[in-house]
């Protein structure tokens, strides 16, 4: 043994050699436990709940994952190490950098009896130096609630998002996995250095339990607030599985957020406010004397099934299109006031910063918490048809209006399934009738494809490509001379 009060050893040399290498095995070893751990619990949160696994159709199922039955331990292993290894490496990496190996996904694993357990030490050797608040990487116990308390299909989606400065991406993503994985939730999660998107899905439980912990991350603290979360009714089964990643934007802009920022927004306001505002501007519309745009910034299928009357919905097909949309169309912008919406809020953060920084518009104006938290206030207003959302549901309603019609038939219609040609991710409207007469493409040129892959046909090649995409032009140009804003109807 070396005496404690020996000199350090010099590099190079035998007693310095052993120690780096003792130093790397235990640093492998490290990496090892976390990986083994976060395979673990990937695997453990793929779980079907015992009280499940009887049900019709589920008979010996004990697992799920990618909407895939799994009755054999070996199975979903195999499964798990073929197509979720980048996920389990991802979670292990930052967690095997943590205060003690894997302290928190054996945590997450086991269930802390403690409390919230505080990955660090007194020293806060486990943290970026900075200004900006630590991520405390936490998980709530659980001990005292059972399996059902946290996989209960009766449940909830919350949706929300917090910008910030967040100075280890990594670390944060880590974070979340571990913490949505400990409550059974499922959903999405966009982590950037610019702050955190989410929605989740899970009881009732285990999302109360989610916003505790939120709330109570330094990171966020006296940022994100209990309104922020808004819910409606869903779970766990409503997302197919877990995703949390990093990424350069939490929304997809396509704008670096370094060239166009959140702290650039347009003035919020509130529901009440948002709701006599669009009082007004309807009323002065209907006279002809309205200096205000009604822009909903959301997709063209979302619009398609619901929106706020009056207004200007961009037939565009992704938000990265946005800022191209403002560009062509910076004429119909000039000197007006315009109000902006979206589903939850978010993508007007950075779409009111990008058009406040073209310097053409009168005044910018959004809705704070989106048509989420209008329509909590204000059911039956000025929002009319469904409110398009991002999960297996694709809507949710607070109003009986169907303001879409049937792809096929032209019946009022507003539920969407997926256009059923396997070479298209479109979404589409077709009613229960034209369903049972085989129209469930989303255009006639899908459809064939889908007769010609049935029907066996060999020597096609077919393309990524249909009816629907080549008709729609990227960036719509409003014609300004032309726009007439129809109050009464939508």
């Amino acid at each position: 043994m070396v005496p404690r009060d020996a000199p350090p050893a010099e590099p190079g040399s035998p007693r310095g050699s052993a120690a780096a290498a003792a130093e790397a095995a235990a640093a492998r070893k490290q990496r090892a436990f976390a990986r083994r751990k976060a395979f673990s619990l990937f695997v453990k949160a793929k779980e079907v709940p015992a009280a499940a696994r009887g049900a019709a159709g589920a008979e010996g199922v004990r697992w799920r994952c990618c909407r895939q039955a799994f009755e054999e331990l070996s199975g979903i292993h195999r499964h798990v190490a073929l197509q979720h290894g980048g996920d389990v490496g991802q979670l292990a990496a930052p967690a095997a950098q943590l205060e003690g190996p894997a302290a928190q996904l054996a945590a997450a694993e086991a269930g802390p009896a403690g409390g919230l357990a505080a990955a660090g030490s007194a020293d806060g050797g486990n943290g970026h130096s900075g200004s900006g608040p630590e991520i405390a990487c936490t998980l709530p116990d659980t001990s005292h609630l059972s399996c059902d308390d946290l996989t209960s299909e009766v449940g909830e989606v919350l949706l929300y998002y917090c910008y910030c400065e967040v100075k280890d991406p990594e670390k944060l993503c880590a974070w979340q996995k571990a913490l949505c994985q400990h409550l059974h939730l499922t959903g999405k999660v966009r982590v950037a250095s610019e702050g955190i998107n989410g929605t989740v899905g899970g009881s009732k439980v285990a999302t109360n339990l989610y916003i505790e912990v939120m709330l109570s991350q330094p990171l966020f603290k006296d940022i994100l607030c209990q309104e922020d979360f808004k819910s409606s009714a869903g779970g766990a089964h409503c997302f197919p599985d877990l995703r949390v990643g990093v990424f350069k934007e939490i929304v997809p802009m396509g704008i670096d957020p370094k060239i166009v920022s959140y702290k650039e927004t347009g003035i919020h306001l509130s529901p009440q406010e948002f709701h006599r505002e669009v009082e007004e501007y309807l009323s002065q519309a209907s006279q002809g004397q309205s200096n205000t745009i009604l822009l909903d910034c959301r997709n063209f299928y979302e619009s398609k099934i619901g929106h706020f009357q009056g207004c200007l919905a961009p037939d565009i097909r992704k938000f990265s299109y946005f800022p191209s949309y403002v560009d062509e169309n910076l004429e119909l912008f000039k000197d007006k006031r315009v109000l902006m919406y979206c589903t939850g809020g978010i993508r007007c953060e950075r779409g009111s910063a990008y058009l406040r920084s073209k310097a053409v518009c009168r005044e910018v104006y959004q809705l704070k918490g989106g048509i989420h938290k209008y329509l909590e206030e204000f059911p039956d207003g000025f929002y009319r048809g469904k409110l398009f959302v991002f999960d297996d549901r694709y809507a949710i309603c607070s109003n009986e209006d169907i303001i879409s019609a049937c792809r096929y038939c032209g019946t009022l219609w507003d539920q969407y399934k997926l256009c059923s040609s396997q070479h298209c991710r479109q979404l589409v409207l077709t009613c229960p009738s034209c369903c049972n007469k085989g129209l469930t493409a989303c255009c006639p040129v899908c459809q064939e494809k889908e007769l010609k892959v049935t029907s066996g046909a060999s020597g096609q090649t077919l393309k990524e490509e249909c009816e629907c995409t080549r008709r729609r032009p990227r960036v719509p140009i409003e014609h300004v001379s032309q726009r007439m804003l129809d109050t009464g109807k939508d």
